[in-house]
């Protein structure tokens, strides 16, 4: 257990990003009485970090930046709480995949200088487990990449954790990027890339895995980057995702926010941005070529993981199934008995699904149960 709890953290994630970012996220927002303190801290130590970045930065040049990709990204894609943490921890098992790891994400410019002292010292304070679900935390596990790519450039959607009262405009601009401008897609791409090739460099992997909900509205932009990665896309049942999106949200967001968010607010953008993150993919994947996308749900995921791991392999022709198979399902094995959160449909939340998101009930064929 670390010496730190997640619900009262001094600070938030901000504290790895570069000056510039942090300048600019925070630029001209409101930052509320009650997390001023949180805000001084969090941008004290930043500045401080931030001196530390023009030596990875220049470590990058020299070894990475012209480095070609041996072979196009696989992509889980999904909207939160669909399944796409443990599918990700399964593939991952799969030594060829590199990914990001849990300490990249806080402190993505400290990866390829000084990363040792600042893990242990991460590991030391962080919990071994993630609050809102017992899943295992641990500084070099696979995590996605999305508070990564938070703390290296000011566009990403995941800033409406530290200013949640712009979550629908962040939405629009940086999670389905429909009002984005011309630079802040070339910036998204250009950033993204930089952070695959650590990623890979630091886990020696050769195919970049992703585990990023966000990227479920960024499949066009993607494709502009990588035209033949590989998509797996996840369902689950939208009375759970509904259910386990708001707990999620509403205990993530209390460590890092800098500005209030009423419950009832908090609820209304979940319903709404589910469906401006569905229809940006049902429009964006007639995009993926032929053979590069799978949709699965969760539910059939979870009964047989293993059997659903080699059709995922199958489907989208990816290599090295059967060299991982006994280290994939040896991890499963370790599985059985996790005890996950049950959830118990209130009417309100039924009503709710129904109205919000019969789309996708009707297009999935889910029920209640």
């Amino acid at each position: 257990m670390g010496v730190l709890e997640f619900q009262k953290l001094p600070v938030n994630t901000l504290v790895g990003a570069d000056w510039q970012t942090f300048k600019e996220i925070t630029k001209g927002q409101k930052i509320e009485k009650g997390y001023r303190t949180k805000y001084q801290l969090t941008k004290c130590i930043c500045r401080l970090l931030s001196l530390l970045k023009p030596l990875q930065d220049h470590k990058y040049e020299k070894l990475l930046k012209t480095q070609p990709l041996q072979q196009e990204p696989v992509f889980i894609l999904g909207h939160w709480r669909s399944g796409t943490t443990f599918v990700h921890n399964v593939l991952a098992h799969d030594r060829h995949f590199g990914y990001t790891t849990t300490y990249q994400t806080v402190f993505p410019h400290l990866m390829m200088w000084g990363q040792p002292f600042f893990k242990k010292t991460m590991s030391w304070l962080m919990p071994d487990k993630r609050p809102t679900d017992n899943m295992e935390l641990q500084v070099d596990l696979p995590q996605e990449e999305e508070f990564a790519l938070s703390n290296m450039m000011p566009y990403s959607y995941y800033n409406f954790w530290y200013l949640p009262q712009q979550m629908l405009t962040y939405c629009d601009r940086f999670l389905t990027m429909e009002t984005a401008t011309a630079e802040e897609c070339r910036i998204f791409q250009e950033t993204f890339q930089k952070l695959i090739q650590i990623s890979l460099w630091n886990t020696h992997g050769t195919q970049f895995l992703s585990k990023n909900p966000p990227h479920t509205g960024k499949v066009k932009e993607i494709l502009e980057i990588f035209p033949q990665a590989k998509f797996i896309y996840l369902m689950r049942n939208p009375y759970t995702v509904f259910e386990s999106t708001r707990s999620f949200f509403n205990n993530t967001i209390q460590p890092l926010q800098l500005q209030r968010i009423s419950p009832e607010e908090m609820e209304n953008n979940i319903l709404e941005i589910y469906t401006r993150l569905y229809r940006k993919y049902e429009t964006d994947k007639k995009h993926i070529p032929a053979g590069n996308l799978i949709e699965i749900k969760f539910e059939d995921f979870e009964a047989d993981a293993l059997t659903m791991t080699e059709k995922i392999y199958r489907t989208l022709s990816l290599p090295g199934f059967e060299e991982a198979k006994n280290d994939i399902a040896a991890y499963l094995e370790t599985k059985k008995g996790y005890k996950k959160n049950a959830y118990q449909y209130a009417p309100r939340t039924v009503d709710l699904v129904e109205k919000h998101w019969d789309y996708a009930l009707r297009q999935w064929n889910y029920r209640r149960s």
